[in-house]
């Protein structure tokens, strides 16, 4: 990278119409100084990209992805300074900057990160917020469609400008339209088509970072280790993604979706037991998830499972292979509606009337908008017994609120290795989700909520993988390790990176070691450097 320098006459910020909070008024200044002369730009015309937290902007900018309530509060850690970068200039100063002033920097695209460690800290940091960097080129001229997408861009934006460039094309990534794509894809990447195509990183051809110099890399400049460690190990271990290149996969003109409900009084136990039986190991065009919870109906207590489905083709077919796989289902015709792709990705996102909106609707960001929510992930090997199930649903009950979600792997995904890219999880039957939602502010709620969170976690504890105990990284979960970065850094992150990273951990910390050797881009649950003892 040139290094970005020029003549800047820096008038005193004392006479500067940007106001400072007065304790960290030396820090702005400095920062400000700073980025200023690598950028090129007077400190006035940066108004509205460098906002100290006595800036107009700064609350609505922090807030605008923060999606986890509990991090919302007025007594939440707040950032000294929020960069909202607007060009790759910005995002480079921003990384010498932080650096120079020995601060930690968080890295945010859409704040889907469940436990807020893309904008939280309880050391002082800034925030680099991406959601300005948005841009989606797609070129269907190119290796039968391809796209450029900025860090910043949600998967919703990804699927409405592949829609307009293609009918024919998606991508393989998540049903939240309201996710950021870098931090999706940086930590792997998952989908309703992921059986048929297997995880958004890998279709994954291309990307740019800033690394910790300040450099923009691309593949070729990065080398193939350090584009192997961002597809999957999480791209904020390693730098500033700005951009993925994608390759679009093929869809079909007509998708099948359809949901079916059973309760416990209607058999909700041998279809959820078959269940795990059938999801993993059907045809890979057809993707069932598998939703439980706890409801009062009359007065009684039981459990609704609710299975919920994309398949890859027509009705007609999909009807003849769930008579021939899963009677247990029931499924009938007027469970199934025919639809286009993009239809599919909107009625997926909760619109049940998908077929009669635009696509437009995936472009709605839906900003300032956060529920108190906790989650956390398992991985299931080998199917768990009707008993087990049964002790599973009566737990459930007894805990109230909390959901189980069950995705199927197989498909393509066992047909890979599980070295591939750092994502270690390929040959598991499923993964589950913990879900706990709640309503009630203030942090007796949330203890409450937390613990009866924790305690279904281990009552599930028999049923899933073992020594480590593995979860996934884009459900962050700071219950199972925290890393405090000090002297002993490397074995507290050796907690979750095998949870994390499986076998993998070892290859991301040689390519951590490596790219950032002084460890500047590390958060509460980063990958670590090589201890001294171990280069």
């Amino acid at each position: 990278m040139k290094k970005l320098s020029c003549l800047i006459l820096f008038f005193s910020l004392a006479s500067s119409s940007l106001a400072v909070d007065p304790s960290n008024q030396p820090i702005y200044e400095s920062f400000l100084k700073c980025f200023s002369n690598q950028t090129c730009t007077a400190p006035d015309k940066l108004c509205d990209v460098v906002l100290p937290q006595s800036s107009a902007s700064f609350t609505p900018t922090l807030r605008a992805y923060i999606r986890n309530a509990r991090y919302n509060t007025s007594t939440s850690p707040k950032p000294l300074i929020v960069i909202a970068a607007r060009s790759e200039a910005h995002v480079q100063a921003t990384v010498l900057c932080t650096k120079s002033l020995n601060f930690q920097l968080k890295t945010r695209s859409g704040g889907h990160d469940y436990d807020g460690l893309s904008y939280i800290s309880n050391r002082p940091y800034f925030v680099l917020d991406m959601s300005y960097l948005r841009n989606i080129t797609v070129d269907m001229s190119d290796d039968g469609g391809s796209a450029w997408v900025g860090a910043g861009a949600t998967l919703g934006e990804v699927y409405y400008n592949i829609w307009q460039n293609s009918k024919s094309h998606g991508f393989p990534a998540g049903v939240c339209p309201t996710v950021g794509a870098g931090g999706h894809i940086s930590g792997g990447g998952y989908g309703n088509m992921i059986r048929k195509y297997g995880l958004s990183v890998d279709y994954v051809t291309d990307a740019k970072i800033v690394d910790v110099n300040g450099r923009i890399l691309d593949r070729k400049s990065m080398g193939e280790d350090l584009f192997w460690a961002i597809g999957g190990g999480g791209g904020a271990s390693f730098g500033v993604i700005l951009a993925f290149k994608i390759k679009l996969v093929p869809v079909p003109p007509t998708v099948t979706v359809f949901r079916v409900e059973k309760t416990l009084e209607e058999n909700a136990l041998d279809m959820v037991h078959k269940w795990q039986f059938v999801a993993p190991k059907t045809s890979p065009d057809l993707f069932m998830r598998l939703l439980m919870q706890p409801k009062t109906l009359n007065t009684t207590q039981t459990v609704r499972a609710s299975v919920v489905a994309l398949f890859l083709g027509r009705q007609s077919d999909l009807l003849s292979l769930m008579g021939k796989e899963f009677p247990e289902l029931g499924l009938r015709t007027e469970n199934c509606t025919e639809m286009t792709w993009i239809q599919s990705v909107m009625w997926w996102a909760n619109n049940d009337n998908a077929t009669l909106i635009k696509p437009e609707i995936l472009l709605d960001r839906a900003p300032d908008t956060a529920s108190f929510l906790k989650r956390k992930s398992d991985y299931v090997e080998t199917e768990i017994s009707k008993e087990g199930l049964s002790f599973l649903f009566t737990k459930m009950m007894e805990t109230g609120k909390l959901g189980l979600v069950f995705n199927p792997y197989g498909g393509i995904m066992c047909q890979m290795p599980t070295t591939k890219t750092p994502f270690p999880h390929r040959k598991r039957l499923f993964k589950v989700q913990h879900s706990m939602n709640w309503k009630d502010a203030g942090i007796e709620a949330e203890n409450s909520f937390m613990e009866k969170t924790r305690s279904f976690y281990s009552y599930m504890a028999p049923f899933v993988t073992k020594n480590p105990r593995h979860t996934y990284l884009n459900y962050r979960d700071l219950d199972i390790g925290i890393n405090s970065h000090g002297p002993n850094s490397y074995r507290e992150a050796e907690v979750y990176g095998r949870k994390y990273f499986g076998e993998n951990f070892d290859r991301l910390v040689n390519v951590k070691t490596s790219v950032d050797p002084e460890n500047f881009f590390r958060d509460e649950q980063s990958v670590p450097t090589k201890p001294s003892s171990m280069r």
